[in-house]
């Protein structure tokens, strides 16, 4: 298990524009050619809009694109024509497939923070995709077949257990509260990769919010 603590990330975005990121793998121009990718995980970037802050329109291409919102309301349009308000507890996926282009804004009141993650297609190509799932639970995975990877989310109450997938690979990323992983004590931002998981178990010292990304080693 490979610990990356939270103070680890790569600080980036323009914080005088009002976006503040963290990046957990090699990220534009902070180039690790040592922490390019876990398994199919490319980006785990924590972001923090302040309200009227955003991403103008960019481009996208041959990424799966998942989001998920902690705190406030994101704002997504996109060159497909898809337009929606993502809120916590909603999963939001792009898959920009041969290319499209959106843009993420907070056009609220309050500051948004939200965690990205790209993960590469098994295969390039095809036409763009999207959609939200509101209010997903624990007990239903979210599955990304494009990238041959499947989503667990984890809400858990102090002192609570819950099992890591068995999988080739798993990248647990802390969304908040504190857990112990297999004798490792980690909190908010902190992130866990697992090669060859089996009969592991997350154990909530405080309530905790967990994101977990299961993967096979093929």
């Amino acid at each position: 298990m490979d610990v990356r603590r939270a103070d680890e990330r790569y600080h980036g975005g323009d914080p005088d524009a009002g976006i503040t990121s963290f990046h957990a793998f090699s990220f534009g121009p902070h180039y690790d050619p040592d922490n390019l990718r876990f398994g199919a995980v490319i980006a785990c970037n924590e972001e923090w809009l302040a309200p009227g802050a955003g991403f103008d329109e960019h481009p996208h291409s041959h990424t799966e694109i998942v989001t998920w919102v902690v705190e406030g309301e994101l704002t997504h349009r996109d060159s497909a024509g898809h337009e929606s308000v993502v809120r916590p507890g909603d999963v939001q996926r792009l898959s920009s497939a041969g290319g499209v282009r959106h843009v993420e804004r907070n056009d609220g009141s309050v500051p948004l923070v939200f965690v990205q993650m790209w993960l590469a297609p098994l295969s390039p190509g095809g036409e763009p995709s999207y959609e939200v799932v509101h209010g997903i639970a624990d007990s239903t995975p979210y599955a990304v077949p494009e990238a041959g990877a499947m989503l667990h989310v984890r809400r858990l109450a102090a002192g609570e257990r819950t099992a890591v997938p068995d999988a080739g690979l798993v990248y647990v990323h802390v969304v908040r509260g504190e857990v112990l992983l297999d004798g490792e004590e980690l909190g908010p931002g902190d992130a866990a990769r697992i090669t060859g998981t089996k009969d592991l178990e997350a154990v909530a010292g405080t309530p905790a919010e967990l994101l977990l990304w299961e993967m096979s080693t093929g």
